[in-house]
């Protein structure tokens, strides 16, 4: 489903990403982990096409990109979540969810206007189809307040929402359960591997280690902007370059 190609990614004199190979097959539940500053959220920026390669390529399904096309991310079967949210805080829940179909609207802005039949129908499905991921993230309750109101757990769920409305074929979620209770990451958790079933794959940035243990299918491990390790999750936690430089670490912080 993705392959990253020989990435690299540099701001300035500062390297993001250095020659970061990544292959993710249909299906999986692919993590990506490191230290701060690792370059984790960087290669998401430059799978959805927010940064321009320094060198290297992206290969989403069939089509392979020196630099993703931001405006055919839709079309391409692909929707991300941010590491700070990006939400539509004026709008409902309701609204919001449905903005993720914007791209998929065939109805012309004038049919719209008029209320022509077809813009009508078309604005009937998607409303039925936003209220069905509401009710499938437990959002129904908030559906009509403003998404900006919200307590920030439930503002994540709400942003994944939108993300999962246009049903894509591969999910990139950026620090999904960041801030939230263990009762919440148990609940995000369950909704990412049902969203796996329903035929997504996904790409998962996630600091909390024994929650992509449980969930990954495989993970690769970034440290200074390089590849360092790529394996199943028993094979990531016996490696001992990880464990020098982060899995020590991470293991220390989550408890303390």
């Amino acid at each position: 489903m993705l392959a990253v190609e020989a990435l690299s990614l540099s701001f300035g004199g500062t390297v993001a990403l250095d020659r970061v190979d990544l292959s993710v097959g249909v299906g999986e539940i692919h993590a990506v982990i490191g230290p701060n500053g690792a370059g984790k959220s960087s290669l998401i920026n430059a799978i959805s096409g927010l940064y321009t390669l320094d060198s290297g390529a992206i290969r989403i399904g069939d089509d392979r990109f020196t630099r993703v096309p931001t405006k055919r991310l839709a079309r391409l079967g692909v929707a991300r979540t941010f590491q700070n949210l990006a939400l539509f805080k004026g709008l409902t829940v309701l609204d919001t969810v449905t903005a993720g179909l914007v791209d998929s609207q065939s109805a012309g802005l004038a049919a719209q206007i008029l209320g022509l039949p077809t813009a009508r129908r078309e604005a009937r499905a998607q409303r039925e189809r936003a209220e069905a991921v509401i009710g499938f993230l437990d959002l129904s309750d908030v559906r009509d307040r403003l998404a900006g109101t919200l307590p920030y757990g439930v503002q994540k769920r709400v942003e994944l929402a939108r993300a999962l409305v246009a049903s894509p074929r591969l999910l990139l979620l950026d620090e999904p359960m960041a801030g939230m209770t263990a009762t919440e990451k148990q609940r995000m958790s369950g909704t990412i591997r049902a969203a796996r079933a329903s035929g997504a794959t996904i790409v998962l940035i996630e600091h909390d280690i024994g929650v992509v243990m449980s969930l990954s299918d495989r993970i690769t491990v970034l440290d200074h902007g390089r590849r360092i390790a790529s394996g199943t999750p028993a094979e990531i936690q016996a490696d001992p370059a990880v464990i020098a430089a982060y899995l020590g670490l991470a293991f220390d912080e989550e408890a303390a």
